[in-house]
């Protein structure tokens, strides 16, 4: 049966000049997004090369579905209009008032309507873009006598000009004699320009690096590791870059401005990569830090960082003796230098597959060093944890600290005998808010940098809330506040450099000793499902684009992973097996049920070796379980109506 497309309603429109756009006659591609999420940002750059090849019929609509609370701020939502390069309309949507009408359940989420108003197909995740294109060019033939061509809805806004443009990371370099910098600089990821900037202490601009238009070399870069001078002088490049959109690690060399691509193919990795193993592709690297990994690890407690985390391991790695914080030791006597026995790398803080990596400059090496891919929080092993978009890094005493975004945590990663992560701060996906005190109960939003500061307590760029936070003996404080989007943060001396994005800065603020906050606590704003208690049925809905199938000749192509927070609310049914259907038993209650499938389609063909490809979602779905309620949940990885 043919479902009529509900009507698109929000607060207000970007990009067409604030009218609601003319969609008669169009194919519409409804893109469901928010901000904060590293997969629909993903899904942006898919939709570049179709919005240009079938801009004459097509028109993308990206519905702005906040999942944090300041995601539904408006100059926020205009500011990552901007960030991201959207040039389509948007609706912003901050009731979730079209994300329900159209039953979303995750983001992205991916809507397509014909032209005369139905809608034909409805996927998740990202990956989509050749189905994409096979289903457009049916929708072409079949409503060629209908189409309306032409008459573009988008109305781009007036154009920026600040030095910065939301910049991502900054790091402290060394100088001295024979340094392409004065003592006390820094190089800051001037993003939104795709360039590397270099500053002095003062914070004025001295040398780009990058041509500034995208891709060439940079796309959005992000953080930024300055290499040993002992490995530099091997390798030839100062500087690794996370050069994020690019999917790829880049070696800046700081004298001439050669930059090279060291790791990653431009592409963005589209198979599961277990701990242990290597990997050409990347996905999104966010940060980088050199790390050594030979050094003792730092005790960490439960609720966060110990006391025997002092002075001594702050200043191996928050940027005051040298290229620390983000970047290492500060010469050739360090631990990094060649002899000393103890060998570095460079960890990569993955968030588009929401794992840590590590990159060995003198070899070459990518490999991943914890998490499953599944998108959560869950410590224990390296080959068990959950991470959620891990954006930020800092190196104490060989522990590595490790703001994960979508979770509003801080983690840390100890190599001991067994290695383990921990979380010092944060609950879960879906619980946020701003709220100090004890770290069992203290609440972030979405942070994304990281910093030891002099005593051995850990400085939180604490982004959606606009704050630097601090986390010391177990407690959660706050350093600084009213702040636009600060996304990174380093000491120098007695004073913090803090990225001030959405500000398009930096700024220098004193090291306070701290304050109390309790703003509150939130969680994800979106309409529980009900479900009745006992069995329920589970069902994927995947149909493998025209082209391709689901090929079962090696085994079952596709894998389901389900858990439920609470955990009492998940009687059975719960973990990983093949299959795109499960029976869950549910007690009542409400909770979060997390949902992760991936399926591996093939192009068709009696070749042993045709290409495969992967289609992979994490759904969190609020549930509400009670009596007469529906037994079954049908959710949509890829939906085409035939």
């Amino acid at each position: 049966m043919r479902v009529r497309a509900p009507e698109l309603r929000g607060r207000r429109w970007l990009n067409t000049g604030g009218v609601a756009p003319d969609l008669r006659g169009k194919i519409v591609l409804l893109d469901f997004w928010t901000f904060c999420c590293v997969n629909c940002l993903h899904v942006l750059d898919e939709l570049r090369p179709l919005e240009e090849e079938f801009g004459d019929v097509l028109v993308v609509v990206g519905v702005h579905s906040p999942k944090f609370a300041h995601e539904g701020d408006p100059a926020a939502v205009e500011a990552a209009v901007e960030r991201y390069g959207v040039t389509h309309p948007v609706l912003d949507d901050p009731s979730l008032t079209t994300w329900d009408a159209f039953a979303a359940r995750a983001w992205p989420t991916l809507t397509v309507i014909d032209p005369e108003g139905y809608v034909v197909a409805q996927m998740a995740g990202e990956g989509h873009a050749h189905g994409l294109r096979v289903l457009l060019s049916s929708l072409v033939s079949r409503f060629s006598t209908v189409l309306r061509r032409g008459d573009s809805p988008y109305v781009p806004p007036p154009p920026p000009s600040t030095s910065l443009r939301f910049p991502g990371k900054v790091v402290a370099l060394p100088g001295g004699a024979g340094s392409v910098v004065t003592p006390g600089g820094f190089l800051v990821s001037d993003t939104a320009h795709h360039q590397v900037v270099l500053v002095d202490a003062s914070f004025a601009e001295l040398r780009r690096y990058g041509s500034g238009v995208r891709g060439e070399p940079f796309s959005e870069p992000q953080g930024l590791a300055v290499l040993p001078p002992s490995v530099a002088s091997v390798v030839g490049y100062d500087v690794v870059v996370a050069d994020s959109v690019n999917h790829s690690l880049a070696g800046l060399r700081l004298a001439d401005g050669m930059v090279t691509r060291v790791a990653g193919t431009g592409t963005p990795l589209r198979e599961r990569v277990l701990p242990g193993a290597a990997a050409v592709e990347l996905s999104t690297p966010w940060d980088v830090v050199w790390w050594e990994r030979g050094e003792p690890a730092a005790a960490v407690g439960e609720g966060g960082v110990d006391d025997a985390a002092g002075p001594s391991g702050a200043a191996g790695s928050s940027g005051t003796a040298g290229p620390s914080g983000a970047a290492g030791p500060s010469g050739a006597t360090g631990p990094g230098a060649a002899g000393a026995g103890l060998r570095g790398v460079v960890a990569v803080a993955m968030a588009g597959t929401h794992q840590i990596w590590t990159f060995d400059p003198l070899t070459g090496e990518v490999e991943v060093l914890a998490g499953t891919t599944n998108e959560g929080l869950r410590d224990g092993p390296v080959s068990d944890a959950f991470f959620a978009q891990p954006s930020g890094l800092a190196v104490s005493d060989g522990t590595l600290w490790i703001a994960d975004s979508e979770t509003s945590a801080v983690r840390s990663l100890s190599l001991s005998s067994t290695p383990q992560v921990s979380t010092a701060v944060g609950l879960g996906l879906f619980d946020f808010g701003f709220r100090d005190g004890p770290a069992d109960s203290a609440l972030l939003q979405h942070p994304l940098g990281v910093a030891v500061l002099p005593d051995g307590s850990i400085a939180v760029a604490d982004t959606y809330n606009g704050a630097i936070r601090r986390i010391a003996h177990g407690r959660v404080t706050t350093l600084a506040r009213d702040l636009a989007e600060p996304s990174d943060v380093l000491v120098d001396g007695d004073t913090l450099v803090v990225v001030e994005s959405a500000a398009h800065r930096l700024v220098r603020l004193p090291i306070p000793a701290g304050a109390q906050v309790d703003a509150g606590a939130h969680t994800v704003r979106r309409s529980p499902v009900d479900l009745a208690p006992g069995p329920v049925s589970l069902r994927i809905d995947f149909t493998p684009p025209t082209g391709q199938h689901l090929d079962t000749r090696f085994g079952d192509p596709t894998v389901l992973t389900v858990e439920a927070s609470p955990s009492s609310l998940l009687l059975s049914g719960s973990g990983t097996a093949p299959g795109l259907a499960r029976s869950l038993s549910l007690a009542p209650g409400e909770g979060v049920l997390s949902v992760s499938v991936a399926a591996a389609a093939c192009d068709l063909g009696d070749a042993v070796f045709a290409a495969c490809h992967r289609y992979q979602q994490d759904w969190g779905v609020p549930v509400r379980v009670v009596e007469g309620a529906p037994s079954e949940l049908v959710l949509d990885l890829r939906a085409v109506d035939s």
